[in-house]
């Protein structure tokens, strides 16, 4: 990680904890024995999913005053019984309760919105078939998702996570309940920082983990143990703000991401660096000042930080010389194809950008006035609106309340920080 100039006197950044993870620390401690406390979580649309989802399983989650913390009681094992879990919008939540609910015992039946519906989950369904797993999928292997749970014996595995690291994400957080445990050859990886901070959370409750040379994982079988964690800021959420003090020329710091942080996207500043912002990343906070116009000119591959891409794309417009983004084919299968979204709002902005499959380069361009199409994602919302932050008047959003899937108060949160700019 970078560590440039000390930082200057700017804004402490509000923002909230992150979406990643506290809903692994959700999974992590309803699989664990005992009760856990995850402090300072994040409150959104995709958390509250999971948390109701967990309660429908019989596993409770008692909130705190003010949602400060909230408290886990998990038995050691995968839930019994048999439920409806509603998984809404959150990916996750479809990817890493199906292998956590197929450990126990009963029936389970996933479902979520169309959006989440439409999502991908055959690498998932494929891996879970390969481990004995008793299921029913929707249509095209999607949503609903019936589980006849019996537990899982466990042993060897080929999990395809060229689509989406979620899925090697749930079935290694489930892995330990296994009765043999879990010996996985991951293949072609997207997203690794992902996986790294999964293994990093299990080793927090007291998983074993091995990964050999040529990436095979191996997990042990054993309960993970009750753990009290604090989650930090979330590192997507704030790449909007580090954007936007680049694109306006202040200082803003965010406390609670610093060197030792477990999220791979706080390496968006690196990329903000090239841009020319000054960045400063400390042992606990990380601070951004913006350093006049926006420098172009580069190529950059943010395969492993695909959540911030569209936060470059959006305020790419503004430097002096068109920028690529490589590597991002993955991002098609997200909330919404985020490739063709971003360059479908620039085009309509009179931005000339061009797009192929896995890549996007954006020139220089004056936004004209223009109405987002958010497509329900909340990225797309908070990226334009740093966009909006230098042209004011210009971009409006059509959807300005999807950003509640993960920062319900970006939008209160851009205005105090950026004076009367940030879009609403």
């Amino acid at each position: 990680m970078i560590t440039e100039k000390e930082p200057g006197t700017g804004l402490a950044a509000r923002i909230p904890g992150s979406k990643s993870l506290t809903n692994r620390l959700l999974l992590l401690a309803a699989a664990a024995d005992g009760t856990s406390t995850v402090r300072a979580p994040l409150v959104s649309e995709d958390t509250v999913a999971f948390r109701e989802a967990l309660g429908v399983c019989g596993i409770p989650v008692k909130t705190g005053p003010g949602d400060a913390f909230w408290e886990v009681t998990g038995t050691g094992r995968g839930p019994t019984g048999s439920a409806r879990p509603w998984c809404a919008d959150a990916g996750t939540a479809a990817r890493f309760l199906p292998p956590f609910a197929a450990t126990g015992h009963g029936s389970f039946l996933f479902d979520g919105s169309s959006q989440l519906r439409a999502r991908p989950q055959r690498p998932l369904l494929d891996a879970l078939r390969a481990l004995g797993v008793d299921l029913e999928p929707g249509p095209g292997n999607g949503l609903p998702l019936l589980i006849r749970a019996q537990g899982i014996e466990g042993g060897e595995l080929s999990v395809d996570s060229s689509l989406s690291s979620q899925y090697l994400s749930g079935l290694l957080m489930a892995a330990p309940l296994m009765r043999r445990g879990l010996r996985i050859r991951t293949g072609s990886l997207v997203s690794r920082p992902y996986i790294d901070m999964t293994l990093a959370l299990m080793q927090r409750f007291g998983a074993r983990v091995d990964e050999s040379a040529d990436g095979t994982l191996t997990v042990e079988p054993r309960p993970y143990d009750a753990t009290d964690i604090v989650v930090e800021p979330d590192a997507s959420s704030a790449s909007y703000v580090f954007a936007a003090a680049a694109v306006t020329g202040r200082t803003v710091t965010v406390p609670g991401l610093g060197t030792d942080s477990l999220q791979g996207d706080l390496r968006f500043v690196e990329v903000l660096r090239h841009t020319g912002a000054d960045v400063h990343v400390g042992p606990t906070a990380t601070t951004v000042t913006g350093n006049g116009p926006l420098r172009g000119g580069f190529t950059v591959d943010m395969g492993e930080i695909s959540d911030t891409f569209m936060t470059l794309a959006a305020i790419a417009p503004l430097a002096d010389e068109p920028i690529t983004i490589t590597g991002v084919a993955h991002a098609r299968l997200k909330e919404s194809d985020r490739v063709a979204a971003m360059a479908e709002n620039l085009r309509a902005c009179g931005i000339e950008t061009t797009e192929g499959p896995d890549r996007i380069t954006v020139h220089p361009g004056v936004p004209r006035p223009t109405r987002i199409a958010c497509h329900r994602d909340h990225r797309i919302a908070m990226s334009f609106s740093v966009l909006g932050l230098a042209a004011p008047d210009t971009i409006t959003l059509d959807d300005p309340e999807c950003v509640a899937k993960t920062f319900p108060e970006f939008h209160d949160e851009m205005r105090r920080l950026f004076t009367g700019h940030a879009l609403r």
